[in-house]
C-alpha cells in the first residue's frame, strides 16, 4: 500500500507560512520589501490592533495587470527570477515567490492594483488561499493591498503571538529597517489612526535623525571606504553614547538588512579601549558587494548572507570604523601655528593702555590701632552671641551617635567602596553592596502589587525625548511605571514631561533615572516574566547604589538587615550573588 502522497495546496501554503510569516512583522517586511521592489517613491503602511486585524501598504509603484495581480498569490511565483543563474544575481529584495503565497493561505486579502499604463484596475478578494472575488474598479496607480484577521484559520498560532506592545514593537524594528535602507523613498506608518512616522524623502543622515531623533545629530560619525571587494558607507556612533543594550546597529548588503554576529564583532573591536566593557556602539553601514560574491538565499527571513571572503571583509570594517573615529575624534583638534587670542588685538581698533592701580595716601595702619582691635573683638563677639554652646548638640545628633555606637559593635565595614564585610559565627561574610540593594529594591517594588509605591513631585518637569519605538513601549507600560513612583505627560512628537519620581530618587537625575529605567527594561525584553516583574528589576538595577558610594556604619548594618528581611537575599533576580562568605577553616588555609 504507498503511503507518501502529495500535500494540498493549502495545506503546503500553511506550511511555508510557518517559515515566511512567523508574526504580523513577518508580513509588513515582504509587503514594504514588494512595494520597494515595484519602484515606488511614497509608501503608507496602516496598523490596526498591532498587525492583528489590519496590515495594509498602499505604494505608487508599477502597479499590476490582471493576470499579474492573480498570478502574485500563485507560490513560486515571481518576476525577479528566470532561471537558477538568476541566484547569482540578485539585488531586489523579495524573488522566492512565496511571500504573497504564505499570507494569502492564512488572512482576508484585498488587493487593488493598476499600471501606469492601464486605464482601469483590478481588485481580488482572498481568503485562505481561495480566490472569491475578483473585477475591475477604479483606482489610483500603484498597488494596495490589506490583510486581514492575520492567522484567523491558525489558531494555534494567533493564540502564541504576544501583547499589542510587543508585537508593535517588532513591526517597527521592521519599518525602520526598510526607511533606513532606502531614504530616497517617502515613507508613512499608522497604528490606530495616530501616525508613527512621517519620513519625507531625505539623506540617509537625515533619515537616521528623524527616525531616531533630533539628538542623533550629534552622535554619528560618517564612514566612507572603497575597495575592489565591497564598498562600506554609512555612520558609527560617536563612542561617549554607546548604550548598555544592543539598539541602534545596522548592517545593510545591497539594501537588504541582516544580521551578523561576526561583522559585529568587526565593529566591537574598531572600538577596543574608547568604550567600557558590555557597552555597545551605535552603527549603520551600508556594504555594496557584488552579488556573485555573496548568497543571501540561507535563510527564510533573508536576514543572513553568506560572503565569499568574510575575513577579508572583517578587516575592512575594522579599519576603516578605527579610521573613522580617529579622523572625526573625539578631541578637539589644536592649530599651533596661531595663538587664537591674538585675534581679539587684530580686530580692536583701540589703543591699549597700562593698568594703574589707585592708592588711598592717606591711609596710615599704625594710627589709633589699638582701638581698632578693640572694636574689632568686640564685632566678633557679638556675632556669636546667639550661638549654642559647642557642647551642647541637637537631641537628633546625640540619637545618631547612640546608633553609630551600637552599630560599632557589629564590626561592619566597607572596602574599596564596593564590599561590605561582616564578621559572623562561622568566619567572615563579604556582601556587594549594589547588588545587595538591587535585591532589596526588587522585592520592594515586585510587593506593592495593587499599591502605589510613593512620588515626590518635582519642582520642575523634565522633558525626556524618546524615539518612535520607545514612546510606544513607555505608553504601553504606563500603568505599571506609575505604580513604581513615576508620573509624567505626554508633550507630543515623542516627548514626555516628566512630573514624579520614585521617593528614594534624587531630583536631579530624575530624566537619567528615567532613561536607565528604559534601558535595563529593554535588556530584560527577553525574560519570560510579567511587565511588573520586568519593570521591578529595571527599577532596582536603576536605583540601587552603584560602586564608590561611601556607605556609613548606620547605612551599613542597616543594608544587611534588609538583605536578609528579603525571601532569597542570596541572589539578584538575574541570578547573580549577593554574598559569599569564608569560612575560619578557608581563612586558615590561606596562611
Amino acid at each position: 500500500m504507498d503511503i507518501i502522497q502529495l500535500l494540498p495546496d493549502h495545506v503546503a501554503n500553511q506550511i511555508a507560512a510557518g517559515e515566511v510569516i512567523q508574526r504580523p512583522s513577518s508580513a509588513v517586511k515582504e509587503m514594504l520589501e514588494n512595494a520597494i521592489d515595484s519602484g515606488a517613491d511614497n509608501i503608507q503602511l496602516i496598523i490596526k490592533d498591532a498587525g492583528k486585524t489590519l496590515i495594509q501598504v498602499v505604494d505608487n509603484g508599477c502597479g499590476m495587470s490582471e493576470k499579474d495581480a492573480r498570478m502574485s498569490f500563485e507560490r513560486h511565483a515571481t518576476s525577479k527570477i528566470k532561471d537558477a543563474n538568476d541566484l547569482f544575481a540578485i539585488r531586489t529584495m523579495g524573488f522566492r515567490g512565496e511571500a504573497m503565497a504564505s499570507i494569502a493561505a492564512i488572512a482576508h486579502i484585498e488587493l487593488k492594483t493598476k499600471p501606469h499604463s492601464e486605464s482601469i484596475g483590478t481588485r481580488i478578494i482572498i481568503e485562505g488561499s481561495e480566490i472569491k472575488e475578483q473585477e475591475n474598479c477604479a483606482v489610483v496607480n500603484g498597488t494596495s493591498i490589506a490583510i486581514k484577521n492575520l492567522f484567523y484559520n491558525v489558531p494555534a498560532r494567533r493564540n502564541f503571538l504576544k501583547s499589542d506592545q510587543v508585537e508593535l514593537k517588532h513591526i517597527i524594528e521592521e519599518f525602520q529597517r526598510v526607511a533606513l535602507a532606502h531614504p530616497e523613498v517617502s515613507l508613512s506608518m499608522h497604528h490606530n489612526n495616530n501616525e508613527l512616522f512621517h519620513l519625507p524623502q531625505s539623506s540617509l543622515r537625515q533619515r537616521i535623525v528623524a527616525v531616531f531623533g533630533n539628538k542623533y545629530n550629534e552622535k554619528l560619525v560618517p564612514v566612507e571606504e572603497e575597495t575592489n571587494l565591497v564598498t562600506i558607507s554609512g555612520f558609527v556612533g560617536k563612542p561617549e553614547f554607546a548604550k548598555k543594550t544592543r539598539g541602534e546597529q545596522y548592517f545593510f548588503v545591497n539594501k537588504r538588512f541582516i544580521k551578523s554576529g561576526y561583522l559585529h564583532h568587526a565593529v566591537t573591536a574598531a572600538f577596543e579601549e574608547l568604550i567600557p566593557t558590555k557597552f555597545h556602539p551605535s552603527y549603520f553601514l551600508f556594504f555594496d558587494v557584488d552579488p556573485q560574491l555573496i548568497d543571501v538565499n540561507i535563510h527564510p527571513t533573508k536576514t543572513e548572507i553568506k560572503f565569499e571572503d568574510e575575513k577579508a571583509i572583517y578587516a575592512i570594517i575594522r579599519s576603516c570604523v578605527k579610521r573613522a573615529l580617529g579622523q572625526h575624534n573625539i578631541a578637539p583638534s589644536l592649530d599651533f601655528e596661531r595663538d587664537p587670542s591674538f585675534d581679539a588685538f587684530q580686530s580692536s581698533d583701540k589703543k591699549i593702555k597700562a593698568p594703574t592701580i589707585k592708592v588711598d595716601t592717606s591711609y596710615n595702619p599704625f594710627e589709633n590701632g589699638n582701638a581698632k582691635k578693640q572694636a574689632k573683638t568686640e564685632n566678633w563677639e557679638a556675632l556669636f552671641e546667639n550661638i549654642p554652646s559647642l557642647h551642647t548638640q541637637p537631641k537628633q545628633v546625640l540619637i545618631e551617635q547612640e546608633w553609630e555606637e551600637r552599630s560599632l559593635q557589629k564590626a561592619s565595614f566597607q572596602i574599596h567602596q564596593q564590599y561590605i564585610l561582616s564578621p559572623i559565627k562561622s568566619g567572615l561574610m563579604i556582601i556587594h553592596q549594589q547588588r545587595a540593594h538591587e535585591r532589596i529594591l526588587y522585592e520592594q517594588f515586585l510587593s506593592l502589587e495593587d499599591n502605589q509605591a510613593n512620588c515626590q513631585q518635582l519642582l520642575f518637569p523634565q522633558t525626556v525625548e524618546l524615539n518612535t519605538a520607545d514612546m510606544a513601549l513607555v505608553e504601553g507600560m504606563k500603568e505599571e511605571v506609575q505604580q513604581l513612583g513615576f508620573t509624567w505627560e505626554s508633550m507630543g512628537s515623542n516627548k514626555i514631561a516628566i512630573q514624579g519620581i520614585p521617593a528614594d530618587g534624587t531630583q536631579e537625575n530624575a530624566q537619567h533615572l528615567f532613561e536607565e529605567l528604559l534601558e535595563q527594561y529593554k535588556n530584560n525584553a527577553k525574560v519570560e516574566s510579567s511587565n511588573s516583574d520586568k519593570l521591578a528589576r529595571a527599577l532596582a538595577k536603576s536605583m540601587s547604589i552603584k560602586k564608590g558610594y561611601n556607605l556609613s556604619v548606620i547605612e551599613m548594618n542597616r543594608l544587611i538587615d534588609e538583605l536578609f528581611a528579603c525571601e532569597m537575599p542570596n541572589a539578584t533576580a538575574s541570578g547573580q550573588a549577593t554574598l559569599i562568605t569564608l569560612t575560619l577553616e578557608e581563612l586558615s588555609d590561606k596562611f
